[in-house]
């Protein structure tokens, strides 16, 4: 006959410790960047515990510090939170606009979501058909400093409806990014990634205009009872003026 399982003393320490770093990573997560002495106290640990603890999370990539010396979610942490939002609504909506992006340009398309402090996380994609593409960021996070993303996060996203910039940085690649909005602001953000050899100013503009498109389905969706609004709003400047403060993804 099969042993009963039992819980021995060691087995209910290792138990223990999962619990506390798990309660030390949600804390983290909640936002606010908690000092040492923050996390210990909400914690109601001693601060040795909560040192130790945290920095095994910090090797491993769910936690890492600021340039105070806080406590902010790390890589592994929008890994892994990128991976569980596949099977949220916002990604299942965007998801057939993704694939439509790709069906007219043949390049990449994205969504993303605004992660920890100033970046955004990829939680989708639809990979390009052509040989030379822009291949999957899926769970990886950005800074929005300086990029096309960051302008429509802030709100900035001009009334043409996208930003489409090429990257000074990076100038081999081009991005046309608009917002995904519902009641209670910007949701998200549908991008083309693609090869600026390939994507000319007008190209650019056609671009924009599929991108944004799509956007404003996926908006319409959400209930956004203004997405509708901007359908046929012809763009106020060329597509391949440079965004304010605007960059490339």
């Amino acid at each position: 006959m099969p042993t009963p399982l039992s819980s021995s003393p060691s087995q209910a320490g290792q138990t223990r410790t999962v619990d506390r770093a798990l309660d030390l990573l949600a804390l983290v997560c909640d936002g606010g960047a908690p000092s040492l002495s923050e996390c210990a106290r909400r914690s109601q640990l001693p601060a040795s515990t909560a040192l130790r603890l945290l920095r095994t999370l910090e090797v491993r990539g769910f936690v890492r510090r600021n340039e105070h010396g806080s406590f902010i979610p790390g890589t592994r942490v929008l890994q892994v939170g990128a991976l569980a939002l596949g099977r949220q609504s916002l990604v299942r909506l965007s998801e057939p606009g993704l694939q439509r992006i790709v069906e007219a340009t043949g390049e990449s398309a994205y969504l993303s979501m605004r992660g920890p402090g100033d970046t955004a996380v990829y939680v989708a994609v639809a990979e390009g058909t052509r040989a030379v593409r822009h291949t999957s960021w899926v769970g990886r996070s950005v800074p929005m400093e300086g990029l096309a993303v960051g302008v429509v996060f802030a709100g900035r996203t001009p009334a043409c409806g996208y930003v489409a910039q090429r990257d000074p940085r990076e100038p081999d690649v081009t991005a046309v990014v608009a917002p995904v909005t519902w009641a209670g602001g910007i949701a998200g953000a549908v991008s083309l990634l693609g090869p600026t050899y390939r994507i000319s100013d007008a190209t650019m503009e056609e671009f924009g205009r599929i991108v944004s498109a799509e956007a404003r389905r996926v908006s319409e969706q959400l209930g956004d009872p203004t997405a509708g609004t901007a359908t046929g709003t012809p763009p106020t400047a060329p597509a391949s003026s440079p965004a304010p403060h605007g960059g490339a993804r």
